[in-house]
């Protein structure tokens, strides 16, 4: 079995999806509606869209498979999010990555998957829309076209799911994503036992720029403070966890 390797943006994509909000337990109906039409599409037992974390799986949806999060060494949606191209093994037996896998060994195999890679507006690809069988099956080019029409489904949720918790002028966080962040972030300090720290800033005297120069240097300024900070910050998390 070959686990899967790390993306070379493996940092920057992991602070893409835990910024993203996504990874926030919740019953959302688009995404049950995807998966649901996925199964019935294809004719398949289980259609899921999953998150690929750092070490595990986080299955946000999924028709007739486990919702259980799996571990990440294990995963197929793991090598499916080092490509920008679908994954497709028409029989896993056939396929050294996968043929000795848990997951295909048992008693209810994956001999075929198909998982399209899933990615934020940003560009970071954060999981996959996948189906999978318990038999081995073709997979045409006609049916990827059709797995891609289903993926854009879900990006375009991701992106409606981005500019809910975000400011349009800044790109920062607005109150509902501050929430979203904030309960991500203390469940793991929680989790690993970390301290947490909350930081709070003020642009002191902000309203004189708007008043001296006029509310389109006053944005502008309000940009190029947020650039700053998510640079600043996002190299800050960067070095923490990889320097």
């Amino acid at each position: 079995m070959k686990s899967p390797s790390l993306p070379n943006n493996e940092a920057k994509r992991l602070s893409a999806l835990r910024e993203s909000g996504l990874l926030e337990p919740e019953d959302h109906p688009t995404y049950a509606r995807i998966t649901r039409l996925a199964r019935r599409v294809f004719g398949v037992p289980v259609a899921m869209i999953n998150l690929v974390d750092e070490h595990v799986v986080v299955v946000k949806s999924t028709d007739g498979g486990d919702p259980t999060s799996l571990p990440r060494n294990l995963s197929f949606c793991g090598h499916t999010v080092l490509s920008d191209a679908p994954l497709v093994i028409p029989d896993t037996l056939d396929d050294t990555r996968f043929a000795d896998n848990p997951l295909v060994t048992d008693d209810d195999p994956i001999r075929f998957y198909a998982g399209y890679p899933l990615r934020l507006p940003g560009g970071a690809a954060v999981g996959s829309l996948c189906i999978i069988d318990h038999y081995p099956r073709p997979f045409s080019p006609s049916d990827i076209e059709a797995l891609a029409d289903l993926a854009a489904l879900v990006e375009a949720e991701f992106a409606a799911a981005s500019a809910s918790i975000t400011d349009p002028l800044t790109g920062l966080y607005n109150r509902r994503g501050f929430h979203h962040l904030a309960t991500y972030a203390i469940r793991a300090a929680r989790r690993r036992a970390e301290p947490l720290t909350l930081a709070w800033l003020d642009l002191d005297r902000f309203k004189q720029i708007n008043a001296r120069y006029g509310r389109t240097d006053g944005d502008n300024a309000l940009k190029a403070m947020a650039g700053l900070l998510s640079s600043t910050f996002r190299e800050a998390d960067v070095l923490s966890r990889y320097g």
